[in-house]
């Protein structure tokens, strides 16, 4: 082979290394459930997220060790690029091939941003049909065999090794749901499927099932939530037919699932299809592909400003100290940039602020905490930018800036969905959106506490609420684990002149919380106060904070369930209890 064939053929093979590990790392979740080790799921996902960067910089080495001209010779580019797309001739992850050549490519050449011919700018080749050894989805016929042999068959061919606590059960309560909410008027419809993808869906404690009901052109997605009880027994908890159920078990404030995909864009097709409105780009994410998520946002960004003419401007409501943020109306995204000098009482410095925005990257965010994509040199063209903003990115990140040839580089960006702010939402809201908006941002900082996380900074304005209208926490200069903090109560005043001064009368440490100043710090009307305290009232008591802090020391990790409690099965306990006495234990082997 010619140089530049060797060059192709060695990014390919970084390419084939890294997604083969990524495969290994996601299979591993399967036995780590079986065993209930919730501990190495979480470490699988950590180690997963940074192994990108890892094969990468491998990659990069052995091009410049091998073929130490191909950083100055920069046309020789265009050629390797071509060569790498007739590599990738029935390829299974071509896109994320191309997302690889892209990292190599732009660490080897050493730009700020690059032409449209040295890297791949838009996808070179098409993931429609891809078909791997196995397929990607398992088919039941209920017309033929019977909903009941169909459930069957769907729990126990994915060979768990755990033995199901009450097989019986779980398929009665699975039929009645479906009696009750999938297509039931047209079920003798003789193309009636139900399409299962081949691999679990690992989070957490729980591994889903995810599938579509089809019945003649109408298709419907139920996600199926498997979970373990103290004795390592199998159970179905629920069915999530919903499309809002469904959505928000996806959000981009939630941890990554761990699922090994042959084909991954069949995977994302699959689940497109059952959820037609979220974007590509989460789906990708959300499958621990975060880096092709990255490449798919970009090309949307830039594809949305070929045909936009709005500017970007700075991000409506209070400015944070720590970042400046910035926003183009028509795109739904919000740009954050950490400031040069960041305003008292912050402290801190650049260095801290990624580290806690890696800690976010890395733990679970239990669906309140937004997922940011983090880029280097994102280049947007000058005109485009907002004369105040300018001024502003000037005089705040001059050292995160770089003005070349009309357009704007941004030498390090964070990049989130943007919501709206809780303190805005709250002062236009109606008496029902404000009381359910407290409650959920209550609720926000108990499963932050369940996770081992404290936002530190929980000023309303720091939350945001999504489409769905969750609560989620966005701002993470202050955030920190929750064991490391010490929750106090205040002491008593000792005189009338401490009773009356401004200043606390007794010593703060740097790691002090005063949980009873909650309330009051964080509402500044009665109603929203009297909503707080008599929903969350103990989260202003130090004792809910201890206890947390003991519960996760000594090992428990907290169960926050991504849907309603309401719709769980355990609800229907007494029923089982009643059932269990009638009929035989089935204790199948999954």
């Amino acid at each position: 082979m010619d140089k530049v064939t060797d060059i192709a053929q060695t990014i390919l093979d970084g390419f084939n290394r890294h997604y083969w590990l990524f495969r290994e790392i996601s299979a591993s979740a399967t036995n780590h459930f079986e065993n209930g080790d919730w501990q190495s799921i979480v470490d699988a996902n950590r180690t997963r997220i940074d192994m990108y960067d890892q094969r990468v910089h491998e990659c990069v080495e052995k091009v410049l060790n091998q073929f130490p001209t191909s950083e100055q010779d920069e046309n020789l580019w265009p050629q390797i690029k071509l060569a790498f797309i007739g590599l990738l001739y029935q390829h299974l992850q071509p896109e994320c091939a191309e997302t690889f050549f892209n990292s190599v490519a732009c660490r080897v050449l050493h730009r700020s941003y690059y032409h449209n011919e040295y890297i791949f700018w838009r996808p070179a080749i098409s993931t429609e049909h891809l078909e791997g050894d196995e397929p990607i989805y398992r088919c039941y016929y209920p017309g033929s065999s019977g909903l009941k042999r169909c459930l069957l068959e769907m729990l126990i061919d994915f060979t768990l090794q755990n033995r199901f606590e009450n097989l019986r059960w779980d398929i009665r309560l699975l039929r009645t749901e479906f009696d009750k909410n999938s297509l039931a008027s047209q079920r003798r419809h003789p193309n009636h499927q139900l399409q299962v993808l081949g691999s679990l869906f690992f989070r957490n404690k729980c591994a889903y099932i995810v599938g579509r009901e089809i019945i003649g052109n109408d298709i419907r997605g139920f996600i199926i939530p498997i979970l373990q009880d103290d004795n390592g027994m199998l159970f179905v908890d629920t069915i999530l037919f919903e499309n809002e159920y469904i959505s928000v078990l996806f959000s981009f404030s939630r941890a990554y699932f761990l699922v090994d995909m042959e084909v991954p864009s069949a995977y994302v097709q699959f689940l497109q299809s059952i959820m037609p409105n979220k974007p590509v780009l989460e789906l990708y994410s959300m499958l621990g592909l975060q880096k092709q998520s990255k490449t798919m946002f970009y090309r949307e960004l830039h594809h949305h400003l070929k045909y936009s003419s709005d500017s970007f401007i700075e991000s409506y409501g209070i400015k944070g100290m720590v970042m400046l943020v910035f926003t183009l109306p028509s795109f739904p995204f919000v740009f954050k940039i950490i400031r040069d000098q960041f305003e008292a009482p912050k402290e801190g410095n650049r260095d801290l602020v990624m580290q806690k925005y890696l800690l976010v990257k890395h733990h679970d965010r239990v669906g309140r905490l937004a997922d940011t994509l983090e880029y280097s040199h994102v280049a947007l063209p000058l005109d485009r930018i907002d004369n105040e903003l300018l001024e502003e990115l000037k005089s705040q990140t001059a050292s995160s800036i770089e003005i070349d040839d009309g357009v704007l580089i941004l030498k390090h960006v964070y990049i989130e969905r943007r919501m709206t702010p809780l303190n805005e939402y709250l002062s236009k809201a109606d008496e029902k959106q404000k009381r359910h908006a407290i409650i959920d941002y209550g609720n926000a900082i108990r499963d932050l506490a369940g996770a081992n996380i404290f936002p530190g900074d929980m000023m309303l304005k720091n939350f945001g609420l999504t489409r769905h209208n969750r609560v989620v926490f966005y701002d993470y200069d202050e955030i920190c684990y929750m064991t490391e903090c010490n929750f106090r109560r205040i002491p008593p005043a000792t005189s009338f002149e401490d009773e009356m001064s401004s200043q606390p009368c007794y010593s703060v440490g740097p790691n002090d919380v005063f949980p009873e100043q909650f309330t009051e710090f964080f509402f500044s009307d009665a109603d929203s106060k009297d909503i707080f305290q008599q929903i969350h009232g103990e989260l202003t008591e130090p004792e809910f904070w201890r206890q947390h802090q003991e519960k996760i020391i000594g090992g428990q990790q907290a169960d926050v369930f991504p849907y309603p409690e309401s719709i769980r099965f355990r609800n229907q306990h007494q029923q089982k209890q009643r059932f269990n006495d009638d009929t035989p234990a089935v204790a199948a082997v999954a």
